[in-house]
């Protein structure tokens, strides 16, 4: 166990607070629980399930937009800052669950999308109005089209979601929107957008939120002369730090608009927070979003995205500690969310598979019961670690992907615009089973559903894992208390072994071992506490196993 004991420096002056080491779970409102059976999850439902989420024994949730919105990308096309679209509930309704939230002890996160409004928007619809040159339009990215006659896009910069990344109006002026054509882009070098979304964070500041997080935070400012770019646009951006940044992810000059932001959110009470939404690498590159007068967060894709092997696990963890050492900031740990195919069944899929944009009918199937036991040994590795954790709704529960959605009940834009090239995101945002057999398996009081579950979700419903020993929610759970009983979150990395096949660290009392090997291993010397599958009949740590021990 000792060849290879090394320690990770802490920080020399690390920031302290209850996002450091804060668990926060996210929530996807259209698919949490429905209270008025029209098969669409809101806030009274996500407020009459608050007891689950305090009895799981999570410090915070992150809600995904319940905005006023046309709904064209699920919500991240937002049509009113300062509401809640009827789908969701009222306004009241969402006071009532930052209320209520708080009674439990549980902080509420809420998303904010600042890149992009919706088309439906009134600023869009005035700058649509106004016309070429009106000061309507210069909140947004409007430019003349390139060619004789203005007919070909102001440059080659492509959507995130498929197809180009301009749209012509009738006017013949061309308009950006990096994501659907429902999603114009801001223009974040106008002050007015500016002073508008300081009093958006105000608005909800003063209605008690806890933060926020902040959608495509890498995006808002774009390389002045909107210069062409040949090279793979993708949302990840600077995999290589030899080479240029793209024309439109992480610029500079978003580091100005964050540190705004900051003064205003230190100005209130309670120790409010900023989490970047920031798929940014080289670590080095991300950590700038949380230096101490920035954000407080960022989430580390490049952990999600790590291969399941011991050396690609060793470095991601090394690498991202040391980058937000760097600048004492909490590093913050990821492995699902509403955007990625969840873990159960990502890691379900021949190790190296690259990370796929949805999985359908016809593409090749994860192996369920590996995808979930690496899924289960994974979440125990990343709740070990130092730092705040983010889980994903569902995961307690082991939820894989639903990959065998037909694609006509397929909503995703993605799906359309990359001309059913790519599924998109909806398997990974069917609404949870709360009971085996209830209408929807509990999410709602009817059959109701807005994307359809399948009929494996009994197994996986809440109320055939609650007090069931060894099951994926109970493992949760208990890892949960055990972390805030250990301080794991707030604690210092020391390795024990980073070899080919086996991962082990100190984290204060506890060892933390992770077989990725075919042979099984001892247990580290000490009280087994906590196991993500069952020890072999020799009571060795069998492969795809992650054990804490008090030692």
């Amino acid at each position: 166990m000792n060849d290879n004991t090394t320690h990770q420096a802490p920080p020399a002056n690390p920031a302290t607070g209850w996002w450091t080491e804060a668990v926060i779970y996210q929530i996807y409102p259209r698919s949490f629980a429905d209270s008025g059976g029209d098969g669409i999850g809101d806030l009274p439902g996500i407020t009459a399930r608050l007891g689950h989420l305090a009895e799981l024994g999570v410090d915070a949730v992150w809600l995904s937009p319940f905005y006023p919105s046309p709904q064209a990308d699920a919500g991240y096309d937002v049509a009113d800052y300062r509401g809640v679209e009827p789908l969701f509930g009222r306004l009241a309704d969402a006071d009532d669950l930052i209320a209520q939230a708080h009674a439990r002890g549980i902080r509420v996160i809420v998303d904010l999308v600042p890149n992009h409004t919706s088309s439906a928007h009134a600023w869009f619809q005035a700058a649509l109005s106004a016309g070429p040159g009106g000061a309507e339009r210069q909140r947004y990215v409007f430019r003349e089209g390139r060619g004789p006659d203005g007919a070909e896009p102001p440059n080659d910069w492509r959507s995130v979601f498929g197809g180009p990344a301009w749209t012509r109006v009738a006017d013949g002026q061309w308009y950006l929107h990096l994501f659907d054509s429902a999603q114009p882009d801001l223009n974040w070098d106008n002050p007015e957008v500016r002073a508008e979304f300081l009093d958006v964070l105000r608005f909800w500041l003063d209605r008690g939120v806890d933060g926020f997080r902040v959608d495509v935070a890498h995006g808002l400012i774009k390389q002045a002369d909107l210069a062409d770019w040949q090279e793979p646009q993708e949302i990840l951006s600077g995999q290589e730090a030899d080479k240029p940044r793209p024309p439109m992810w992480d610029q500079d000059g978003v580091h100005e608009i964050y540190r705004e932001w900051r003064r205003l959110l230190d100005g209130y009470p309670g120790e409010r927070i900023l989490v970047a939404e920031a798929w940014v690498e080289p670590a080095e590159r991300l950590v700038r979003y949380v230096r101490p007068d920035e954000m407080h967060q960022a989430f580390n894709f490049e952990y999600l995205l790590a291969s399941w092997t011991a050396p690609a696990q060793y470095a991601v963890i090394t690498r991202s500690l040391a980058a937000t050492d760097t600048v004492g900031a909490p590093t913050t740990w990821v492995l699902s969310n509403h955007d990625v195919v969840r873990h159960a069944s990502r890691l379900g899929l021949p190790v190296g598979t690259p990370r796929p944009n949805g999985i359908g009918l016809g593409d090749e199937q994860p192996d369920a019961a590996t995808g979930l036991r690496r899924a289960r040994a994974a979440t125990l590795l990343m709740l070990a670690l130092p730092g705040s954790a983010y889980l994903y709704q569902g995961e307690e529960l082991g939820l894989p992907e639903h990959t065998t959605m037909p694609d006509e009940a397929r909503q995703d834009p993605t799906w359309e615009r990359s001309g059913h090239t790519q599924r998109g995101r909806d398997g990974c945002r069917v609404p949870i089973p709360w009971e085996a057999d209830a209408p929807s398996y509990g999410f709602g009081p009817t059959d109701a559903s807005w994307l359809p579950q399948p009929p494996v979700w009994a197994e996986y419903a809440l109320d055939r894992q609650r007090g069931v020993p060894g099951s994926t929610y109970e493992m949760y759970r208990v890892a949960l208390r055990l972390r805030r009983t250990y301080g794991l979150g707030r604690g210092t990395l020391e390795w024990l072994s980073s070899g080919d096949e086996v991962l082990a660290f100190r984290n204060g009392e506890l060892v933390v071992l992770t077989n990725f090997g075919a042979a099984a291993v001892d247990v580290p010397a000490g009280e087994l506490l906590l196991s993500s599958a069952p020890l072999d009949e020799s009571g060795r740590v069998p492969t795809d196993v992650t054990v804490w021990v008090q030692g």
